[in-house]
């Protein structure tokens, strides 16, 4: 927080927090944000808290935050699979879907007491993963799929129905993927 600046108040920052994100093509973080309104970090959680309640389409990832936007020319195709691989596999994993062309847009669990527990990753290529697997180190954070064994779901996007079933194959043939769907 630089103190020679004005800070940005209340709604106005977070008028400026939706302008910025709807404007920009790649997540923003919460330090970003802060450094641009003048505020702590928190204030930035809570402003993004208070505009998620409103129902502004916004999603925490692991590399800062997204405006969802909806684009009525989007032709891509989602597809849900199910796997399963050892911790130390994730990065192999992940590289195998986005060299592929493959989004992956969350992880999926299924735990005993809170049902499904989804995490948002939108891993779209290698620098995302790489970015994805340090934080992960970095943070010693433990992997959703840690709670089920290993075995998770990935919600896909993809151009195309044939990339989608070639990432089946490729996860098919790595021995990751559960059934075939």
């Amino acid at each position: 927080m630089n103190e020679d600046e004005q800070k940005i108040l209340g709604e106005d920052r977070r008028e400026f927090i939706l302008e910025r994100l709807r404007k920009s093509q790649t997540p923003l973080t919460g330090k970003q944000l802060a450094e641009q309104t003048n505020v702590s970090r928190q204030v930035i959680v809570q402003d993004v808290s208070l505009l998620k309640a409103r129902n502004e389409p916004i999603m925490a990832t692991a590399r800062g935050y997204l405006y969802l936007k909806e684009n009525n020319e989007n032709t891509t195709i989602k597809k849900v699979v199910a796997v399963s691989h050892r911790p130390e596999e994730t990065g192999d994993e992940l590289y195998t879907l986005v060299d592929l062309g493959i989004t992956v847009l969350n992880v999926t669990v299924e735990h005993p007491i809170y049902g499904d527990l989804t995490g948002s990753l939108m891993l779209q290529n290698r620098r995302d993963v790489d970015l994805f697997l340090d934080q992960l180190q970095d943070t010693k954070a433990s992997l959703l799929s840690i709670l089920t064994d290993g075995t998770h779901l990935h919600t896909l996007e993809a151009d195309t129905e044939e990339q989608l079933n070639e990432a089946c194959q490729a996860l098919q043939n790595a021995g990751y993927l559960l059934g075939r769907s």
